[in-house]
């Protein structure tokens, strides 16, 4: 099973890098006067076209940059110099951190608001929390981070409005920094826990199997954590595999806005400067990062659920 799912990631991500080398290529301006200068001769221009390939057909600066990726080379970047897988290394781990941090709270926070509504169902309760649940889905991240930031670090000074701290450094320093990013992100995947938490939750009550437990005099704390959770582990568990997905994508416009050095904001810079192999690099590796969620995904499928393997 695990060398089908990796064969099939093997196109994905082929696909996926070229899709973004093809867009790349129809970003304004050159890379080339970027590199040397407004001011720089023909002459300079050409050599440094020569010099990363810039001058060849596409097919073949995409091939080659493809071949050398295979073996570990993603490149070096225009601008900097430095190599890209050094550039990715650094800055990956300041996103992971981010999106574990709004997943978790998603889960914490998104659970028991399911549990509840699922518990009174179309009652008052019911009714307030997948209303919010409704606006948590609905709110931009982007927006919901400038309120956050408004509010939380300029006004009150509660938080910092920018920058990180990394958790090898001071993990509770690393805690404060990314409050507010985490809550930037995780507003939807709260949304979607509770709904689908309780979407669940009340389908299972209703089933005349839980109807025979509650005659039996079985207590409601006893159906809910060993028949009703039990039940529904495999769905919570799609959720949470989609909310990591989600939450790393949302990191482009999210670690922009907290000026947060990670992957979505190096993404966004390297595109605004036409820096290829910064994007190509740090694409692929969110890539893998997609694929390896879902790779882990399959496997809990099987252990919380063993007819799946069959």
């Amino acid at each position: 099973m695990l060398l089908n799912r990796l064969l099939q990631a093997i196109p994905i991500m082929i696909l996926a890098t070229f899709l973004v080398f093809s867009l790349l290529q129809l970003v304004p301006g050159d890379i080339a006067v970027t590199i040397a200068g407004e001011n720089a001769s023909e002459e300079r221009l050409q050599e440094i076209r020569e010099l990363y390939g810039l001058n060849q057909p596409f097919l073949v600066q995409y091939g080659n940059w493809l071949l050398n990726a295979v073996q570990g080379d993603f490149g070096r970047s225009l601008l900097s110099g430095e190599p890209v897988l050094e550039t990715i290394s650094r800055v990956f781990p300041n996103t992971l951190f981010v999106v574990i941090y709004a997943v978790i709270l998603s889960v914490v926070i998104g659970v028991p608001l399911g549990i509840l509504a699922s518990s009174r169902p179309n009652s008052k309760l019911d009714g307030a929390i997948m209303g919010a649940s409704s606006l948590g889905v609905a709110v931009p991240n982007f927006w919901l981070g400038m309120v956050l930031v408004s509010v939380f670090a300029l006004t009150w000074n509660w938080f910092p409005a920018t920058g990180f701290a990394r958790p090898g450094d001071s993990f509770s320093s690393a805690i404060w920094f990314a409050t507010l990013p985490a809550i930037a992100l995780c507003t939807n995947g709260i949304a979607e826990v509770a709904r689908q938490l309780r979407s669940s939750l009340v389908e299972i009550h209703g089933s005349q199997h839980v109807r025979t437990l509650h005659a039996k005099g079985l207590p409601p704390a006893v159906i809910l954590w060993k028949h009703g959770l039990k039940n529904v582990s495999v769905n919570l568990l799609t959720v949470i595999s989609l909310l990591f997905n989600k939450a790393l994508a949302a990191t482009v416009v999210v670690e922009t806005v907290f000026a947060i050095p990670g992957m979505g904001s190096t993404i966004v810079k390297a595109v605004l400067e036409g820096d290829f192999p910064v994007v190509q690099g740090a694409v692929l590796a969110m890539v893998v990062s997609v694929i390896l969620i879902n790779l882990v995904t399959d496997l809990l499928y099987t252990v919380l659920d063993p007819r799946i393997q069959a």
